[in-house]
């Protein structure tokens, strides 16, 4: 038999053609990569984007993080650019000019609310002249605020309440002691005490608020929260003076709004000193009702400045009670749900 020798050469030699072709390969293929990066850089660097792009394929953070926002202040120049149009058109057609639109928020998107108080109803007026707080607003009786704590109350607690004290005239701060709230309520009214508040604590920071009008009631239960003592809030001006401030109230609407718009005007007296230039203020908006306590200066005969003399804290009705303190067997008025009330965001209780 005829036997054909192949030489060894030749294998190599092939062996090494296959495996240039796929190094040849594998440059192509880095070349066109770093020409597609060196293509991405330039639509980075550029303004202008082919319609598919989006900043999330972007895979590098520290670029993907500069080129959303340049195109963050870009939108920006257009809105304003928008504006100055929209602004000059107005000047220009003066009072032919069509007039503003109304940004769709939540409150103006409001569900209606049957319960919503007319001031000319002659049943809230009859309501108004006969509940828990016509001797107050009749002027037959003067508000005398007691305030304590939970049991062993921290230091947090404890000054929070003595800011507190320093808002509402004529209050007094008394430790606890261990004593039952149905105890605390017989001396309270024995020494003509009109309110009774308590501040509640868990994790050594105030969460809770029992305000419980003597000697009759009501009682509300509010969660408390972003409570901001004196020294941390900014641009603070100086301690409160002793003069008795004035009360706003606002977008109590509701009956049961208008309760505690009530129940919260009581707390002071009929008669604000407006030498001392302090306002105390209860703003409900959507549920949460925020306080501040501000004093406002006399800039000039146009201008007026105000300066928060603080503590500052948000408030949430959890429920309002008839009567004096009773959680076993008191009768609610109105208890929060929230699965069922907050299942709606344009629907408001207050």
């Amino acid at each position: 038999m005829d036997v054909t020798e192949v030489p060894v050469s030749q294998g190599s030699k092939s062996k090494k053609k296959k495996n240039n072709n796929k190094k040849n390969k594998m440059k192509d293929v880095s070349q066109e990569g770093g020409e597609g990066s060196s293509g991405a850089e330039k639509s980075e660097s550029g303004t202008a984007f082919p319609p598919t792009f989006s900043v999330s394929e972007i895979k590098n953070k520290q670029r993907r993080h500069l080129m959303f926002m340049k195109l963050k202040q870009e939108k920006r120049k257009q809105k304003l650019q928008i504006k100055k149009q929209k602004r000059k058109e107005r000047e220009a057609l003066g009072d032919k000019a069509l007039p503003k639109e109304v940004p769709k928020t939540i409150e103006n998107q409001r569900v209606f609310d049957e319960t919503t108080v007319d001031p000319e109803d002659e049943e809230v007026a009859f309501d108004e002249g006969t509940d828990e707080f016509s001797a107050y607003f009749n002027g037959l009786t003067n508000p005398k605020v007691l305030i304590t704590t939970s049991d062993r109350p921290r230091g947090r607690t404890v000054r929070f309440c003595r800011q507190l004290a320093t808002v509402i005239p004529n209050a007094h701060v008394y430790y606890r002691r261990g004593l039952a709230l149905k105890r605390i309520i017989p001396q309270c009214v024995a020494r003509d005490f009109t309110y009774l508040i308590v501040i509640n604590e868990d994790r050594h920071v105030p969460n809770g608020l029992v305000l419980c009008h003597l000697p009759d009631g009501p009682t509300a239960h509010f969660k408390v929260s972003s409570v901001r003592l004196r020294k941390e809030i900014k641009r603070l001006g100086k301690e409160p003076t002793e003069h008795y401030p004035e009360v706003i109230l606002n977008n109590f609407s509701t009956r049961l709004g208008h309760s505690i718009g009530r129940l919260f005007a009581a707390l002071f007296p009929q008669n604000p000193e407006f030498v001392g230039r302090q306002v105390a203020t209860f703003h409900n908006q959507r549920d949460f009702i925020f306080f501040r306590f501000h004093r406002y200066i006399f800039k000039n005969e146009k201008k007026v400045g105000i300066q928060e003399l603080g503590p500052r804290f948000t408030l949430k009705l959890r429920s309002l009670q008839k009567g004096t303190f009773d959680s076993k067997y008191g009768e609610y008025e109105w208890v929060l749900k929230r699965h069922e009330m907050d299942a709606c965001r344009r629907k408001f209780q207050l």
